[in-house]
């Protein structure tokens, strides 16, 4: 589980990192525009506060002589009120045709503008430029123009410097940076944390799983987990192993109860050459023995064919194919074919049929299901009795029911008939042949058309076998 805790946490941080690169890089793009916007709002706002009162005092910029200051002609009219001053501290006037005419004390010296840009503001169109002073200090400037009469009076420069804007990206930058590595930092630890959370009931099912051996099929997990999906996990493993427990008991019942049916006729085998084989017998004898032996072997194979039918079950159950079936000429087809078998032994086979609805069968299966249904009624009926196949509608299916006028079977034997290699006191103590598998086979697939099989019997009169199975329409 290492590697995959390893790989979690490699994902989680992947992840992680890729998502703060993208909300960093946004965060900063968007940031740096806000600031720009922020910086020039703020400067074109000054700006024209700035025109506003150059236009207000349009007398002191013309008595100042050209590129001259104009805080002589403001201290020579002490009158003129001091915002002039005061907001002057980084303005520059020009004239239309980008002459300087004045500038505050304190802004760098610029004679004239561009003519790129003085194009532009004679159009009334704000325009801003950054440059850096001879001190490398950055610096944003805006030109504005102040109409009078439809013309470009003057064109005001006014300015600001970009240190503050720049600490702020930096700031911006760095708070990024520490934030993206703490939150990796957290994230390293925290997905350690959860899986440590996820992998640690999945390694105990695991280790469990592992350490199991066929003596620990009887085991069971718990975990004490928060999270429901792990306690499902749970109950879903347990669940397995119930039924991997009782698979596997069911297989070795199956394969005990196997050996010895197969044990019995092997025996009488092994028995009847070693008599044979003691001295020399008459033809006669030898023919008794062999025919005695034959029967053994026929024993053995219907075992054998039984056996191949099981295995055919697709966990356990036949693999129908389900198409419409009419049953009324396939059930006379396997009495036609056993006629001639009932009258070998002298019992009367019959077919009674009722007008019924197709059924939704596989016919090959549904085929097996009746042959031995009618097999075991033969088998168990003595000469001079009957056996009658009855086919009707009962409810929303079709019933098939075989009578036969046999031995009958005890009424404790009943609700056993139906399990695999289960066999009656009477039928063993007269050795029948049966396997005890014809049954069992029936059930499953008479429960594999999504029907039934039941059977009813009386002692000394018989017992009817039905077959239920629902119709197409339903």
């Amino acid at each position: 589980m290492k590697y995959l805790s390893r790989l979690i946490r490699q994902s989680a941080l992947i992840l992680m990192a890729a998502l703060l690169l993208v909300f960093s890089g946004l965060t900063y793009i968007g940031g740096d525009a806000l600031l720009h916007r922020f910086v020039d709002g703020r400067l074109l706002g000054l700006a024209e506060t700035l025109a506003k009162i150059v236009e207000q005092y349009p007398a002191i910029i013309e008595s100042a002589e050209e590129g001259g200051a104009l805080t002589a002609a403001i201290g020579e009219n002490n009158k003129e009120p001091y915002q002039l001053q005061d907001a002057t501290h980084s303005l520059r006037v020009f004239l239309p045709d980008g002459r300087l005419i004045w500038k505050a004390p304190n802004a760098a010296a610029q004679l004239s503008v561009p003519d790129h840009l003085l194009e532009q503001v004679r159009r009334g169109t704000p325009v801003f430029e950054t440059s850096e002073t001879t001190d490398g200090t950055p610096v944003r400037h805006v030109f504005i123009s102040t109409p009078r009469q439809g013309q470009v009076r003057y064109v005001l420069q006014a300015e600001t410097s970009l240190i503050l804007y720049q600490e702020t990206r930096t700031g911006l930058v760095i708070l990024l940076t520490l934030g993206s590595g703490i939150i990796l930092l957290v994230a390293w630890v925290g997905s350690g944390w959860l899986a440590k959370q996820v992998l640690t009931p999945i390694e105990v099912l695991s280790t469990g799983a592992e350490t199991m051996s066929e003596a620990d099929l009887g085991k069971r997990f718990t975990l004490d987990s928060p999270y429901q999906e792990f306690r499902r996990l749970t109950q879903a493993f347990n669940s397995v192993m119930d039924r991997f427990q009782r698979s596997g008991e069911i297989q070795r019942r199956f394969c005990d109860i196997a050996a010895h049916e197969m044990k019995t006729p092997l025996t009488i085998l092994q028995g009847n050459l070693d008599v044979a084989l003691m001295k020399a017998r008459t033809s006669e004898e030898y023919r008794e023995a062999l025919l005695n032996n034959l029967e053994q072997v026929g024993r053995l194979i219907a075992l054998t064919r039984s056996l191949l039918t099981l295995a055919n079950f697709t966990s356990g159950k036949p693999p129908v194919h389900l198409v419409p079936l009419a049953l009324e000429p396939l059930i006379q087809d396997l009495v036609d074919e056993l006629t001639l078998l009932a009258d070998d032994r002298r019992i009367t086979l019959s077919f009674e049929a009722q007008s019924v609805p197709p059924v939704l069968g596989d016919a090959q299966w549904l085929k097996q299901a009746l042959i031995n249904l009618l097999d075991n009624a033969l088998h168990y009926t003595p000469s001079g009795g009957a056996v009658t196949v009855r086919l009707q509608a009962v409810g929303e299916g079709v019933a098939v029911a075989v009578e036969d006028t046999g031995h009958g079977i005890e009424q404790e034997h009943l609700p056993h008939l139906f399990e695999r290699f289960y066999r009656t006191d009477w039928a063993r103590a007269k050795d029948a042949g049966g396997t005890g598998l014809g049954l069992p086979i029936v059930k499953e697939i008479a429960e594999a058309h999504s029907g039934s099989i039941s059977v009813t019997s009386q002692v000394d009169k018989g017992s009817v076998f039905t077959l239920r199975l629902p119709t197409l329409s339903r």
